[in-house]
C-alpha cells in the first residue's frame, strides 16, 4: 500500500503541474506570437563556447552545425544566416520577434551576446518648409530658426536653429512616427478643419461640448447651440460690449488650432509645419472653451467623453483617447470634482497633460495641479524657465514654450503653429489658413503641454499597453537635466511659489521645474528600453519551501541592467518573504501557507530608463511525507489530514489506468511521458 501511495502521489503530482511547466518552450512561445516574419538576431559566441569546436566542414557547414544545437539549448528551431566573423553570424528562427529570441538566446552561458537583427533606414528630415528654412526659404515674418524645438538639442547660438532646450523629436521619428490607433484628444476651442495642414486624414470629428447658459443663451458657445457633433472653431473674440472685468475685449485666438497642430498636422507632405508626432497619430478636437473661457462642467464632461466614458444625452464616443491635452486652468486649487474625473480618466487608461498656467512663476494652475495629471513648464531655448511660467512641485515635465530674447522687433524663438487669419470670424478655405511666426508669435505653456503631448503618444505608438503611471514616470526618468549655467546674466534660481511674488527667468530645479526637460527620442527609446520580465524557477511553489525567481528581463543592444529591486507587493494568505538580497538578477522567497503571494520586479538598466512589472505567484500547501500519513479508518472523518477510502480508490485509479497505457504504449513502441514512464515502473 505504501508502494501504491508514493506511485500515486508522483503522478498526480505530475498530472496537476502548472500546464506551462509540461509545454515545449516553442510551442508556448508560438502560441503567443502571432507572425509569419522570420526572426533574425546576431549571435556572437564566447571564444570558450563549446559550440565553436573545429569539425571538417565550411564555414557555412560550422555555423549550419552551431544554429542546430544552439535551437536545441532553448527549444526553437534555428537556421544559419550570414556569418560576421569566426565567432558571430546570423541565427534565424520563426514563431517569436527578434527581440525575444535575442533574450532566450543571450542567456545562454557561452554567448557574448545576441541582439536583434533590423533594418536601418535613411534618416529623413520633414519637408514642411517652416520646419528647416533656409536663407532662401526662409519667409519673410520668420521666424529664421524655423521650428528649432522640435530639432536635436544643439549649442545656444544666437540666431542658431538648434538649442538646449530643443525635444529631440527628430531622432524619435527614427524609431515611430507614430501609430494611428492612438487618439490624443485635445479639448480646447475647437479647430479648423478646413486648414491645410490639418487634411493628412488623422484628424477625427471630435465633439463640442459647450453647453447653453441660463435662460438658453450660447454666448459662450457662440455657435447658437449647445452640445453637438461640429467640434469646429467658430470663433471665440470679445466684443467690447461683451467684455467683462474679468473677461477684456479680444480678437478670436484660433487656439484649439494652433495646439491641436502641434500634436499632429501632416508632416513630410511640402506644407506649412511638422507636428510632434509626425502626422502619424489620431487627433480629435473637443470644444469645451469660447468666448471667455469655458465651464469646469463642459471641461470634466469633455475629459470623460474624450476617454470613452459615458457623458448623460451625448452618444459614446466611438474612438476612445489614450492622451487628453487640456492647454487651460484657472488660479484655483484642484477642485474634487477634478479629482474625480481624473480617477476615472487614469483608470481607464487614459494619460492627461495639461499645461501649467501662465502668471509669471506662481502656483500652478488647475487642472494642472491635480494629482495623476503630466503639469508641463515651459522654458526658453536656453533651457532656463521663461518668465511666464508658473512653477512648483506639482510639475512633472518641462518643455519649449517659446521665447522672443529681444523686447521689440522680431520674435526669435516662438513655436510655430497653425492657425486663421480672421480677428473675428474664420476666413474660410486656405485662404484663411496661416501660420504663427515672428510677429504673430505663439508663446505659453500652452504650447508647452502639446509638445509633451505628442510625445505620449509617439511613446504608446511603440509600446499601447503603458499606463499613464509608467507613462509619467518614463518620460522624468529620459527627461535631460536643467542647465545651471548660460543663460543671461544674473538669472538666480527658480524658488517655491509665494504669494503673488513675480518670478521671471531663472535657473529650474527639480522641485520647480519637473524631472527636467522632454527628450522625445529618450522617452520613446526607454519605451523600447528594459523590458523587465519574472521568471518562476521553482515550477510548483510549496509552503515552506525556498521559491526561486528570477529576472528575465529583455535588453536591446547595447543595454544591460544596472539595478534591480525586487519587493513583495501582496503576500495574500501565503505569508510570503523575501529571504536574502533584494538586489539582484534572481531572488528567493519562503511562503509559510498556501495562497497566491504578488511579487514586484524594478529595473533600470545602464541608460537610467525604468521598467518594472509583477508576477502572482500561487503556492500549494506544504507536502505531508508519505510514512506520515495515517493509515485509512472507516470513519471518514473530514479533519486531521487523513487520506480518506474515496480519495484513495480515485488515486489508485489513476494510477492503473497510466499503467495500462503505458503498457499498450509500450508495446505500440510509443515514448512515454514522465508520468506515465512512472506509473509503468510502480
Amino acid at each position: 500500500m505504501r508502494r501504491i501511495l508514493i506511485c500515486a502521489f508522483a503522478a498526480a503530482a505530475s498530472l496537476l503541474a502548472p500546464l506551462g511547466a509540461r509545454t515545449p518552450l516553442a510551442q508556448s512561445v508560438a502560441a503567443a506570437v502571432a507572425t509569419d516574419a522570420p526572426a533574425r538576431v546576431i549571435v556572437k559566441f564566447r571564444a570558450d563556447s563549446p559550440l565553436l569546436r573545429k569539425r571538417a566542414l565550411s564555414a557555412a557547414g560550422q555555423q549550419t552545425l552551431q544554429a542546430a544545437g544552439l535551437g536545441q539549448r532553448i527549444g526553437v528551431a534555428l537556421d544559419s544566416g550570414r556569418g560576421l566573423s569566426d565567432r558571430s553570424h546570423v541565427v534565424i528562427g520563426h514563431g517569436l520577434t527578434s527581440k525575444q529570441l535575442a533574450a532566450r538566446i543571450a542567456a545562454e552561458a557561452d554567448v557574448e551576446y545576441a541582439v536583434a537583427d533590423e533594418r536601418k533606414h535613411i534618416l529623413e528630415v520633414p519637408n514642411d518648409p517652416l520646419y528647416a528654412p533656409t536663407a532662401a526659404t526662409a519667409p519673410a515674418r520668420g521666424p529664421a530658426v524655423g521650428q528649432w524645438y522640435l530639432r536635436p538639442p544643439g549649442p545656444a547660438a544666437s540666431g542658431s536653429s538648434t538649442a538646449p532646450a530643443a525635444i529631440n523629436a527628430e531622432q524619435a521619428w527614427d524609431v515611430t512616427k507614430g501609430n494611428l490607433s492612438i487618439v490624443v484628444a485635445v479639448l480646447d476651442t475647437g479647430v479648423r478643419f478646413d486648414h491645410p495642414d490639418l487634411q493628412g486624414g488623422n484628424v477625427l470629428p471630435g465633439y463640442d461640448m459647450i453647453s447653453a447658459e441660463p435662460g438658453n443663451v450660447f454666448t459662450t458657445a457662440n455657435d447658437g447651440n449647445g452640445r453637438d457633433s461640429d467640434a469646429s472653431d467658430p470663433g471665440d473674440f470679445v466684443t467690447t460690449a461683451e467684455a467683462t472685468a474679468s473677461c477684456g475685449r479680444s480678437s478670436s485666438s484660433w487656439h484649439g488650432t494652433q495646439t491641436l497642430s502641434l500634436v499632429g498636422a501632416a508632416t513630410n507632405n511640402g506644407v506649412g509645419m511638422a507636428s510632434v508626432s509626425h502626422g502619424g497619430v489620431r487627433v480629435m478636437p473637443v470644444r469645451v472653451l469660447g468666448k471667455c473661457g469655458g465651464y469646469d462642467s463642459d471641461i470634466q464632461a469633455g475629459m470623460r467623453w474624450a476617454a470613452g466614458l459615458p457623458v448623460p444625452g451625448v452618444p459614446d464616443n466611438p474612438t476612445p483617447a489614450r492622451v487628453i491635452n487640456m492647454s487651460l486652468g484657472g488660479a484655483v486649487a484642484c477642485e474634487q470634482s477634478y479629482i474625480d474625473v481624473i480617477s476615472a480618466l487614469t483608470a481607464a487608461g487614459t494619460t492627461v497633460v495639461a499645461s501649467a498656467g501662465n502668471s509669471a512663476g506662481h502656483a500652478v494652475s488647475s487642472p494642472a495641479s491635480c494629482a495623476g495629471v503630466i503639469a508641463v513648464a515651459a522654458v526658453r531655448h536656453l533651457g532656463t524657465k521663461v518668465g511666464f511660467s508658473d512653477i512648483g512641485p506639482e510639475i512633472t515635465i518641462s518643455a519649449p514654450g517659446g521665447n522672443c530674447i529681444n523686447d521689440t522687433g522680431a520674435c526669435l524663438y516662438p513655436i510655430v503653429t497653425a492657425s486663421n487669419s480672421g480677428t473675428t470670424t474664420p476666413v474660410a478655405g486656405p485662404p484663411g489658413a496661416i501660420y504663427t511666426d515672428s510677429f504673430n508669435y505663439s508663446l505659453g505653456t500652452s504650447f508647452s503641454s502639446p509638445l509633451v503631448a505628442g510625445a505620449v503618444a509617439l511613446m504608446l505608438s511603440v509600446s499601447p499597453t503603458l499606463t499613464p503611471a509608467q507613462v509619467k514616470a518614463k518620460l522624468q526618468l529620459s527627461a535631460r537635466a536643467f542647465p545651471t549655467t548660460g543663460g543671461t546674466g544674473n538669472i538666480p534660481v527658480c524658488t517655491a511659489p509665494a504669494g503673488n511674488v513675480d518670478q521671471l527667468e531663472c535657473y529650474c530645479t527639480t522641485s520647480t521645474c519637473g524631472a527636467g526637460m522632454l527628450d522625445v527620442a529618450a522617452a520613446v527609446q526607454s519605451v523600447n528600453g528594459v523590458q523587465a520580465s519574472i521568471s518562476l524557477t521553482t515550477t510548483t511553489p510549496t509552503a515552506n519551501q525556498a521559491v526561486a525567481l528570477t529576472s528575465n528581463s529583455a535588453l536591446n543592444a547595447g543595454q544591460s541592467i544596472a539595478t534591480y529591486s525586487w519587493t513583495i507587493l501582496n503576500a495574500g494568505t501565503s505569508g510570503a518573504t523575501i529571504t536574502g538580497a533584494k538586489d539582484g538578477a534572481s531572488v528567493v522567497v519562503t511562503p509559510t501557507a498556501a495562497g497566491v503571494f504578488v511579487i514586484e520586479l524594478a529595473t533600470t538598466d545602464n541608460k537610467g530608463f525604468f521598467s518594472s512589472t509583477t508576477l502572482a505567484v500561487t503556492v500549494v500547501g506544504p507536502v505531508v511525507p508519505p510514512a506520515s500519513v495515517p493509515a485509512a479508518t472507516p470513519s471518514g472523518g473530514g479533519g486531521g489530514g487523513a487520506l480518506g477510502v474515496g480519495w484513495l480508490l480515485l488515486l489508485l485509479g489513476a494510477v492503473v489506468s497510466l499503467a495500462l497505457t503505458a503498457a499498450r504504449a509500450g508495446r505500440a513502441g510509443v515514448g512515454l511521458s514522465a508520468a506515465a514512464r512512472d506509473a509503468r515502473r510502480c
